[in-house]
């Protein structure tokens, strides 16, 4: 889940490195450090955020054209100056930034020892350059061949770029489960974990596949694979501006985030519905449409906020057509032995297609002969290449820790999903089919009238901003979107909160209700109206503080409830897209008002890519 950075060509390659790790830092910020080379191989490195490193380095006369550069989300070892990246050889004569897990590092290390290295962090990666050095030592190589040569050894996964003392116009870089794109300047190279560092200087990219190598020497790229079998680069363009990447006059990148979604769910939507000509198409599930259609099941698999993007489309493809649904944690699924046939069809959705566990997931799955479709946000992400088919959400950039707009564009490509399904089945009537294009074609619209309420929730954060415990109710559609709101307050809040299907409430959660405990109830207008109304009720009865999320126009419930933000009627399947606005915003006005960086929440990384 770090983030690196490296630079060769003509420019100082500090304050490119450096920005970079600024823009890399929502994958991590326990630490920060590069490595520059000039005359000798200097590393800088310091615990905390990459601001720290720079007091470090402001005092010092800094200039390299070559550099790597690492922002840490600890894995092996506290954040601390030792532990923080990049690190040395023994002979200090090469360097290392690594973003990954090497899983047997530990036997690796004890051989190492065995031979004389000594150790002075307790992370994975100073192993990992330890090894490189012993491999070229032990047999004579090139840095090149060591590299290769020690990759052979490790297990796990890894994205690494090495610097030497001795090239000061090569770096070497390679991965295995962890991203690593590399830019194509004039004369110069930009390497990262995404593309954010590069979009600045080039819009020309490489995204290197697992188990490939690049060097970059003389001011050329190649490529190998493992078995150094020579690799054609494919080099694409950036379909990023940089304007994406930055706050535009926002406090927060959250709040920009979640003030974006009616444009982001707009250039989800674009081209793929017209509800005038009843046209809806994902160009990007058009080979495999059919095996989705003749599914007898699907298997969904997700971590975190996309686990409940799934939670909604079991409902949604339960709804349209009548596929039964499981939706797996990815980070269980492997370990369970789970059940897969031939030709079942499995949607594994990730807003970074870099998710450790769903890779993992992924290829348990097509193992067995599954069909997979991914539903990503990042173009070129390894989850999007793993799939047999797909569909990206178009989104932008979501740089805030906690996903919001990613959310809301994963359940609306995962309607979009559904409904074609039920389309092509004949399980919905023609006249639903062309009211849910209208309606999916509203829905933008309906999300900038729910946004209109940001005054009202900074008024219910002010008042409950000091609670030490949250509950959220919600039934049907809109139990998924309570879970997320709860997801959402304890990310960047710290305040204990919890969700759960509205009815359940009265098997055990009701414990905890007194006048003390707010109640988050997402209670818009659908089939289950009638109950949540009770359920309201039996909170009341209790002293428990009610925050009702209701279709506007709602008298009945504004009777009942301490406070009420109304939003937008729609169809109930896609009512989720707009009723969690309100709760994105509360989680962001609690969380500022407390005091907490909402862009970086303590001990969490945007893109999960360790297991």
């Amino acid at each position: 889940m770090c983030g690196i950075v490296a630079y060769v060509g003509h420019r100082n390659a500090c304050p490119i490195i450096i920005k970079g790790l600024k823009r890399l830092e929502y994958r991590g910020y326990d630490s920060a450090g590069v490595a520059l080379l000039n005359g000798d191989l200097n590393i800088y490195k310091k615990k905390g955020k990459v601001s720290e490193l720079e007091k470090v380095l402001e005092h010092l006369q800094v200039n390299s054209t070559i550099g790597i550069g690492h922002t840490r989300w600890a894995t092996h070892g506290e954040p601390n100056d030792v532990n923080a990246h990049p690190h040395y050889s023994s002979n200090k004569e090469l360097a290392i930034i690594h973003n990954g897990i090497i899983e047997n590092y530990a036997s690796l290390k004890t051989e190492l020892q065995a031979r004389g290295h000594q150790f002075l962090s307790e992370t994975d990666s100073e192993v990992f350059i330890h090894l490189i050095e012993d491999v070229q030592s032990n047999n004579d190589c090139s840095l090149e061949e060591a590299v290769r040569l020690a990759l052979s050894m490790v297990v796990g996964a890894y994205a690494i770029v090495v610097i030497s003392k001795h090239d000061k116009d090569m770096l070497i870089a390679a991965r295995k489960g962890s991203p690593l794109v590399i830019g194509i300047g004039k004369g110069e190279f930009f390497l990262a974990s995404d593309a954010t560092p590069i979009i600045e200087y080039t819009s020309e990219v490489v995204y290197l596949n697992d188990h490939e190598i690049a060097t970059i020497k003389k001011g050329e790229l190649s490529i190998t694979n493992i078995h150094a079998t020579k690799q054609t680069p494919y080099i694409q363009k950036l379909d990023l501006e940089l304007d994406q990447i930055e706050k535009g006059g926002f406090p927060h990148f959250m709040l920009k985030e979640i003030f974006e979604q009616p444009k982001s769910i707009t250039d989800c939507l674009r081209g793929r519905v017209i509800a005038a000509n009843g046209h809806l198409q994902l160009g990007g599930i058009r080979q495999y449409a059919n095996k989705l259609v003749q599914a007898e099941r699907i298997i969904i698999v997700a971590c975190g906020t996309s686990w409940h993007a799934g939670l909604v489309a079991e409902y949604l493809f339960e709804d349209f057509a009548r596929i039964p649904v499981e939706v797996e944690y990815a980070s269980e699924f492997r370990y369970r032995n789970p059940i897969i046939r031939e030709g079942d069809v499995v949607i594994a959705i990730s807003q970074s297609g870099e998710t450790a566990d769903t890779l993992a997931a992924i290829e348990l799955a097509k193992s067995k002969g599954a069909i997979i479709f991914g539903v990503c946000n990042v173009v070129g992400s390894s989850i999007a290449r793993a799939s047999h088919e797909g569909a990206y959400l178009h989104a932008g950039p979501e740089i805030g820790v906690a996903s919001t707009k990613a959310f809301t564009g994963q359940v609306t490509v995962l309607a979009m999903m559904a409904i074609i399904v039920g389309n092509k089945k004949g399980t919905i009537t023609d006249s639903v089919y062309h009211s849910l294009l209208f309606e999916l074609e509203n829905i933008p619209a309906k999300v900038e009238q729910a946004l209109k309420n940001n005054a009202i929730i900074l008024e219910i954060a002010e008042r409950f901003k000091d609670a030490k415990n949250f509950l959220y109710l919600g039934r049907g559609y809109n139990f998924p979107v309570a879970l997320e709101g709860a997801l959402k307050l304890k990310e960047i809040s710290y305040i204990h909160a919890e969700g759960y299907p509205a009815a359940e409430m009265k098997h055990g959660p009701i414990a905890l209700i007194d006048e003390e405990m707010p109640v988050c109830v997402i209670a818009t207008q659908d089939n289950t109206y009638e109950k949540i109304v009770s359920n309201i009720q039996e909170v009341r009865a209790r002293k428990g503080r009610v925050i009702a999320v209701v279709t506007e126009g709602d008298e009945h419930i504004k009777k009942m409830a301490e406070y009420t933000i109304e939003v937008p009627a729609t169809h109930e399947s896609l009512m989720p897209i707009v009723s969690v606005i309100p709760l994105q915003l509360l989680s962001y006005h609690i969380a500022v008002l407390r005091g907490c960086n909402v862009d970086q929440p303590r001990n969490l990384a945007k893109s999960v890519t360790v297991e």
